[in-house]
């Protein structure tokens, strides 16, 4: 089986209102239906999480082979979702998580991320970085790692782990920005677009 992978899309998204940034189009498409596209052409399980009260989030995976899963206490935070999907996720010895709100992560730097996993069994973490190696996203967990996550409470995601790891972190370089670029406000999306002559 392929490495399983979560995406987390259950956040609120608060400084978009009244849009929701996860439904921004690119090239005529969704943001969270380019990325759940995405990681089915991955993985054989790719999970969305999401929040019971965004009907829209739901139809844009409807015609993906991505499956929803529905987190109840969204309200908490990341953390909620982490739990969540670690109790859905098939039985594995690693999970790739990776966030919605990434509009420049491509298919390729997903297999880039995947390739260092299996190049390099002694890490823990696996995870993409920036061209000059900041740490970004995807991030693949070791199941050894699974107990320490399905403890986390709140937003912090899963910097604890990650910092707890330190010295078992492997980082993929990826172009550009790309690793970390999320855009959180109209104006953010529009300088965005007219940077990279991204149509709508």
């Amino acid at each position: 089986m392929t490495l399983p992978i979560l995406i987390l899309a259950a956040g609120a998204a608060t400084r978009m209102a009244p849009r929701d940034k996860l439904l921004e189009p690119i090239n005529g498409k969704p943001l969270l239906t380019r990325v759940a596209e995405m990681a089915s052409k991955i993985s054989d399980f790719t999970l969305v999480a999401l929040p019971p009260d965004r009907p829209a989030r739901f139809a844009a995976i409807e015609d993906t082979n991505a499956r929803p899963l529905t987190v109840r206490n969204a309200a908490e935070g990341m953390n909620a979702s982490l739990r969540a999907g670690l109790e859905a996720l098939p039985e594995a010895p690693a999970f790739m998580l990776l966030l919605a709100d990434l509009p420049e992560l491509t298919e390729d730097d997903l297999r880039a991320v995947i390739a260092s996993h299996k190049a390099n069994p002694e890490a823990l973490i696996w995870r993409g970085a920036t061209e000059d190696g900041k740490p970004g996203h995807p991030v693949i967990f070791s199941s050894v790692l699974f107990p320490k996550i399905q403890q986390l409470q709140g937003d912090e995601g899963a910097k604890s782990v990650v910092a707890a790891a330190k010295d078992r972190v492997h980082l993929t370089p990826l172009p550009g920005q790309r690793a970390r670029l999320d855009l959180d406000t109209p104006e953010a999306w529009s300088a965005w677009r007219a940077a990279t002559n991204t149509p709508r």
